[in-house]
């Protein structure tokens, strides 16, 4: 069963940083390629970054590159989302998700946590 739980979210100033957190199982992270999306209410879901089952390759949304980093902690079955020079935005509701049927680079994801906010303020 997929297991998927963020953490980390929270407020930050325009140019501060935040580390997303997401507490996978063992049954998660070594059969699906893992990710991030965001959605703002009212607006289209955006795929953020996405990493391969077990931690082979990344791929990240343009509006994100350079500054979000993905990464997978096998032995801790989690994964992460190191966000630097944070925007305004950025702001949004982040989502740990899991699954890639339409590969890496699509950031569309089968299955997906609950959530956790994150502010940037101006």
């Amino acid at each position: 069963q997929v297991q998927l739980v963020e953490s980390g979210g929270g407020s930050v100033q325009a140019g501060g940083s935040l580390r997303l957190s997401c507490a996978a199982n063992r049954y998660t992270t070594s059969r699906y390629c893992l990710g991030w999306f965001r959605q703002v209410p009212g607006k289209e879901r955006e795929g953020v970054a996405a990493i391969r089952a077990g931690g082979g390759g990344t791929y990240y949304a343009d509006s994100v590159k350079g500054r979000f980093t993905i990464s997978q902690d096998n032995a801790k079955n989690t994964l992460y989302l190191q966000m630097n020079s944070l925007k305004p935005e950025d702001s949004a509701m982040y989502y740990c998700a899991a699954s890639c049927p339409r590969g890496l680079e699509a950031l569309r994801f089968g299955y997906w946590g609950q959530g956790t906010q994150v502010t940037v303020s101006s």
